[in-house]
């Protein structure tokens, strides 16, 4: 099986199972559109570890690499969401190359919140937590061309916010971000100072409060989505998105 020939099988199969009314019922999450074929959550689970099951041995995190270059192009929701998942059943095999391909998908066709944190979630915070890669691996992303690749720079660093001793440093990591203008970023900014204020650490009090100033004086509207993501509970969506 090439990795063209399973895109192709892919996509007919979400062609076949997908429904309208999953579109319709999700579409009001995502500003940026939501251009998916309507798989239920059940349906794609069941289908992904079937796909994972077939070819993992013959494919291997390689090709399931080159797989996910390639379903990660098309725009269509739950190919990106297989990209994504289909990495995880490899993570005895992950290393910095793994983390950094992975990364390149928040600019070469991730273009929503809900992948951008799932691939967070999934592979690069548990990447950052193993040590297979350092937060200074993080240091260009701050600085990306592509949002979503900033954003994931602290929905990442959620994998440490169990971690008192490291918060201080983190926060320090994360300060030149808190004037970017785009909201998704802010609101990855704000997911993570969420988390970090409670641990009750003074350094993030502090933090907290000199980020609410600068977002009220950078980005008015970004303001109000700070303090919304301050204490706003995560959900799930269908395909592994958050909410």
């Amino acid at each position: 099986m090439t990795t063209q020939s399973l895109a192709a099988e892919i996509r007919a199969f979400c062609s076949t199972h997908g429904d309208p009314k999953v579109v319709a019922k999700y579409s009001k999450y995502f500003r940026e559109g939501y251009d998916a074929f309507g798989l239920s959550r059940e349906v794609f689970e069941k289908q992904r570890d079937v796909w994972v099951q077939q070819y993992k041995d013959e494919l291997g995190l390689a090709g399931f690499l080159a797989l996910g270059d390639r379903l990660i192009k098309t725009g269509k929701y739950e190919e990106a969401s297989y990209a994504i998942t289909f990495l995880v059943p490899f993570k005895k095999e992950w290393t910095k190359e793994t983390f950094h391909r992975a990364g390149c998908w928040l600019e070469q066709g991730i273009c929503n919140w809900a992948h951008s944190d799932v691939l967070c979630g999934e592979v690069l915070g548990p990447c950052l937590k193993e040590k297979i890669v350092k937060v200074s691996d993080l240091k260009d992303w701050r600085k990306s061309g592509s949002r979503w690749k900033r954003r994931a720079v602290p929905v990442a660093l959620l994998a440490f916010v169990k971690m008192p001793e490291k918060i201080p440093s983190l926060l320090k990591f994360i300060r030149p971000m808190m004037l970017d203008e785009e909201r998704v970023v802010h609101q990855g900014l704000g997911w993570f100072l969420r988390e970090a204020s409670l641990l009750t650490n003074r350094s993030t009090d502090v933090c907290l409060r000199r980020v609410s100033a600068r977002v009220r004086v950078g980005c008015g509207e970004c303001s109000s989505d700070m303090g919304l993501l301050l204490s706003s509970p995560v959900r799930i969506l269908p395909g592994g998105g958050l909410l």
